[in-house]
């Protein structure tokens, strides 16, 4: 694999708006030298767009090292004329593709959304780097843990069998990773995927388990849990999450050449969690507790009566749980964060950034 020095690149990021991406934005700004990062996000209504003005608001309020930049762009990689021009002025060196419509329950519900983003942006982006030729260094995009649909053999490990996908969510992330293969095959485009197993911590996405739970918690409301508290997810932390990616951007998969003559396509698949699942009810127990430290809940909050245990929902899967060998063994990549930790920090950040409701 070769390795590549981030200081000096353009570095462009969709998705720098979102959890992971705005994150990721931060560190690279406050770690390197000499880097400029073009950010994309069309900044729309899934979930509030106040979060994400939040987020775009915390990168330009970081200490950035010498000579970075960030330059942020309101658009969808879902228009290929304006993605197209952007390539052009900045010629990217490094392109981290974390825009995508998220989700699994909302794919029920709203298919065209991930069409458009996840299908159709995921081709432009291709399409994109392609004509930039050997100027690109490497190609990192989002997949999701999602690709391993009712697999029942744990933990979930890249070999294994992924092309049987229990919602459209999940096959628009598989569709990423063939396109991704295939583009690498003909063009020589050094991409690795990276298949994220539940990521979470503050500032995270308000359609995740921990943040809706609060949410409901707070206004003395009942919180589901699934298949009767018989789910295990591998929750990753924020912060390691972006350890890892950092670490990939900077591996890209190495260019050959086959008997046929035409390129070995210099492309990679990784899991990225955690390692660990866990039950869903321990994480709520934990989460409550978190939660009345922080006092976002009252002392002697009775969780008990909050809380429902309910059938599975379609496209849902029972356990997560990530083989993370070979993101080690090329990367060095491993999670540091325990659940309490991490939760404990979400606590105290949403004290901070939801006090007008703490005062209601």
């Amino acid at each position: 694999m070769g390795t590549i020095v981030l200081n000096k690149k353009n570095i462009l990021i969709t998705g720098v708006a979102g959890f992971i991406g705005a994150n990721l934005t931060m560190t690279l700004l406050k770690k390197l030298n000499d880097i400029t990062i073009i950010g994309i996000d069309n900044l729309n209504d899934y979930y509030d767009v106040k979060l994400k003005e939040y987020r775009l608001k915390m990168i330009d309020s970081v200490q950035k090292m010498d000579g970075s930049s960030f330059k942020f762009y309101k658009q969808d990689i879902a228009d290929k004329e304006a993605l197209d021009s952007l390539f052009n002025l900045y010629t990217p060196d490094i392109v981290v593709n974390l825009a995508a419509q998220a989700g699994v329950r909302y794919s029920i519900t709203n298919p065209d959304a991930y069409i458009s983003s996840n299908v159709l942006g995921f081709y432009n982006i291709l399409e994109a780097c392609r004509k930039l030729g050997d100027k690109l260094e490497h190609l990192v995009y989002a997949s999701s843990s999602s690709v391993y649909g009712g697999n029942t053999k744990i933990p979930f490990a890249e070999s294994d069998f992924v092309d049987k996908p229990v919602s459209l969510y999940a096959a628009s992330k598989k569709s990423n990773e063939l396109f991704a293969h295939s583009y690498s095959k003909l063009y020589a485009i050094p991409s690795t995927g990276l298949r994220f197993f539940t990521v979470y911590g503050p500032a995270g996405r308000p359609d995740m388990a921990y943040f809706s739970f609060t949410n409901k918690l707070i206004n003395n409301e009942e919180i589901q849990i699934f298949n009767y508290g018989n789910c295990k997810r591998d929750f990753t932390y924020i912060d390691d999450i972006v350890h890892g990616v950092i670490e990939v951007m900077k591996n890209a998969p190495d260019k050959s050449i086959g008997e046929d003559g035409l390129p070995l396509p210099p492309y990679n698949i990784y899991n990225i969690g955690n390692s660990n699942p866990e039950s869903l009810l321990d994480f709520v127990r934990i989460l409550s507790e978190e939660l009345v430290r922080a006092q976002v809940l009252p002392e002697g909050f009775d969780l008990e009566a909050h809380k429902k245990l309910v059938p599975m929902q379609p496209g849902d899967v029972p356990v997560t749980y990530a083989d993370t060998s070979k993101l080690e063994k090329d990367t060095n990549f491993k999670p540091e964060t325990d659940l309490r930790t991490g939760l404990r920090n979400f606590a105290e950040w949403y004290k901070e950034y939801y006090k007008y409701l703490l005062n209601k």
